[in-house]
């Protein structure tokens, strides 16, 4: 988990990593407050008719590029009445470079095609994407259009949503990312799990639980 630290390098050294699969561990109970968090009161989430799974990252993060193949792979095969989500953590305020950079892929309808290729410029190319101009380069490099990149950058959509989510973050408790939160009642992170496998077998076990509601 990454804390709310200034220097780029402490926030990249202490972020834990969330592994996910789809089996769920139903025969496993899980204790609350010592295995998960609970959220309290409960935050609304985007579609209150089904089990929305949130992951809370930060494009910096290592462990949430660690993290993305299995996300990739799990969010392909929902179990029904599932939903899965992603947001881009804000904590810290030099994580919002990137935050922005997301809602405006996502405003650009070009999320899809980019994101995974700006992890990998982060992590794999080392480049340093973390200001409007750098950013906007790698998006035309990529023959997409820089100019409305720019324009999206600092757009009213992108601060509203950029204030929605700060407010979220203070109601979920969120200290540090890769985190996971389950249906807006659930909070599963690194530091309580103890491993990645005992996360994976947590959110599965509270998804089941949600979906039997």
């Amino acid at each position: 988990m990454t804390k709310r630290w200034p220097h780029f390098m402490a926030s990249l050294v202490v972020c834990f990593g969330v592994m996910f699969s789809g089996s769920a561990s139903a025969q496993m109970a899980f204790v609350a407050g010592s295995d998960y968090g609970v959220i309290s009161p409960a935050v609304k989430t985007t579609q209150p008719d089904k089990v929305v799974v949130t992951e809370i990252f930060w494009y910096g993060c290592p462990h949430c590029f660690r993290f993305e193949p299995y996300v990739e792979k799990w969010s392909a095969n929902l179990p029904e009445g599932v939903v899965f989500e992603q947001v881009p953590s804000s904590i810290n305020p030099r994580w919002t470079e990137h935050a922005r950079a997301y809602y405006s892929f996502q405003l650009m309808g070009i999320i899809d095609e980019i994101h995974t290729a700006f992890f990998d410029a982060l992590h794999l190319k080392r480049q340093r994407l973390d200001n409007i101009d750098a950013i906007a380069e790698f998006v035309a490099e990529r023959g997409f259009d820089e100019k409305l990149f720019r324009e999206y950058y600092f757009s009213f959509p992108v601060e509203t949503q950029l204030r929605k989510n700060a407010q979220n973050e203070k109601r979920y408790g969120i200290s540090g990312v890769p985190a996971v939160i389950v249906n807006g009642k659930y909070l599963v992170s690194g530091s309580l799990a103890g491993s990645n496998e005992r996360m994976i077998q947590i959110i599965n076990f509270l998804v089941t639980q949600e979906l039997a509601l």
